[in-house]
């Protein structure tokens, strides 16, 4: 008997492989599809990035410039480091008094001395040790130890005029008086240095004796460029009373440009900043005071700034 043969069978459609061209066909739209994934991830980065630019920019203008208009606001606060109150006994006429504590008084400062209907105001002229020497004799007895010796009102040139020797400028602002609110009396500068491009803050006590000039640890932004029609970083609104100017309000206006250039334009971004009230309101009240001709709550200027002011 001959052999039975087993027909050939073909593989079945499930057991084939790619064809070349189906392979290149699905090699085509895989590449195409990672292409188009890729660029959108990039895209994504790219707008970070950009998005990262204009917000480390707006972050550095808007943080200067509400930490101006808070200290503007401060200028011109007195006040004294710690409570005071009165050593000694004084009697009708005397022209010295001795007291706890001098810190933070200086000559020409009025201070108010007792309360309710014992209260006066007096003027210092000189000062030794905790003996004050006033610039007029007392009004009235003051018999009883320990009664509170303070001072009250506003420095009038808090935001120093730009009128006085050594004044603020367009583009340095000068203020002094409680800035922080914790008691302590300071001087301010502001500064912008537009060859720079960097606006500084100095700040130093008002005792501090001769200036220390800036350093880049107080730089608080380091991309300003010029304001838009040449506008200064500073403007100041001045009233006079008395004969003495009195800067009742700051205009504040800074333009920056962002760190990086723009990946798509390669331009730098750039954003203005304006402040157009800034008032600093302890100077206003003494103004006010002023015009209604009420002065022993306008404090001069401590000899001490005087030498501040200085370049």
């Amino acid at each position: 008997m001959s052999a039975c043969r087993r027909p050939a069978v073909s593989p079945s459609i499930s057991e084939r492989g790619f064809s070349l061209i189906e392979l290149l066909i699905a090699t085509s739209i895989l590449l195409l599809v990672s292409g188009i994934a890729i660029n959108g991830v990039m895209d994504m980065a790219r707008i970070g990035d950009i998005v990262s630019n204009r917000t480390d920019m707006h972050s550095g203008v808007r943080n200067a410039t509400e930490l101006l208009s808070q200290e503007i606001g401060q200028a011109g606060r007195v006040t004294l480091p710690a409570p005071v109150t009165l050593s000694a006994a004084t009697a009708i006429s005397d022209m010295t008094m001795t007291v706890s504590s001098t810190a933070g008084m200086f000559p020409g400062e009025q201070l108010t001395v007792d309360a309710g209907g014992d209260q006066e105001t007096v003027g210092i002229s000189a000062i030794n040790g905790n003996v004050l020497t006033l610039t007029a004799g007392l009004l009235k007895a003051h018999p009883t130890v320990g009664v509170p010796v303070v001072v009250r009102g506003g420095f009038q040139s808090g935001v120093v005029p730009p009128d006085m020797a050594n004044g603020s400028t367009p583009n340095v602002l000068k203020i002094y008086g409680d800035i922080v609110g914790d008691g302590t009396m300071v001087y301010v500068e502001y500064t912008c240095d537009l060859n720079a491009g960097r606006l500084y803050r100095n700040m130093m006590p008002i005792d501090a004796g001769a200036k220390v000039a800036a350093t880049l640890d107080q730089v608080l932004i380091d991309n300003i460029i010029p304001n838009p029609d040449g506008l200064p970083c500073f403007r100041y609104e001045s009233r006079v009373a008395a004969g003495r100017t009195y800067v009742v309000d700051v205009a504040i206006t800074l333009t920056v440009q962002s760190q990086q250039r723009d990946a798509t334009t390669g331009q730098f971004h750039t954003e203005s900043k304006a402040l157009l009230n800034v008032s600093p309101r302890n100077v206003f009240n003494v103004w006010q005071l002023a015009g209604m001709s009420i002065t022993n709550r306008i404090q001069p200027m401590p000899p001490s700034v005087q030498a501040l002011l200085e370049d």
